[in-house]
């Protein structure tokens, strides 16, 4: 699977054994550009290279608008999830963010929790936000 849906991830980072891919999605559906507000919906694959097996415990992401406002947002797990992978695992999930503005970007961290002890971080990768040209 990892084969057939690697090339849709555009932006991935590793960390401490863990590889974070994103693709993202401008979706014209679900904006209202009319109202200011644009949505994008984000695919995050989450990849275990670790001899040990780990918990994603928390999020952490930096998004920022195009008018460089920033919105920080921290909490539980993702998705309502707490994710456990074992070595050579992977965890996908989708999510959305919308904006007031046709361009921002999103970056982060994931805190995980190791079964050898203790706990780490893996950083999300830097992944813009960009409506198409006739949506902003």
């Amino acid at each position: 699977m990892l084969d057939a849906l690697g090339s849709l991830f555009q932006h991935a980072a590793m960390t401490d054994g863990v590889t974070v891919r994103v693709a993202v999605t401008y979706m014209p559906e679900q904006s209202r550009v009319e109202a200011g507000k644009w949505f994008w919906v984000y695919h995050i694959r989450i990849e275990n290279h670790r001899e040990d097996t780990i918990r994603l415990l928390t999020r952490h992401w930096r998004i920022t608008d195009g008018r460089g406002m920033i919105n920080i947002v921290d909490g539980e797990g993702v998705v309502g999830e707490s994710p456990v992978l074992a070595p050579g695992q992977t965890y996908d999930y989708v999510s959305g963010c919308p904006l007031a503005t046709p361009h921002g970007s999103m970056e982060g961290f994931y805190t995980f929790g190791s079964s050898e002890g203790g706990t780490f971080e893996a950083r999300i990768p830097f992944f813009p936000l960009a409506a198409p040209a006739e949506a902003g």
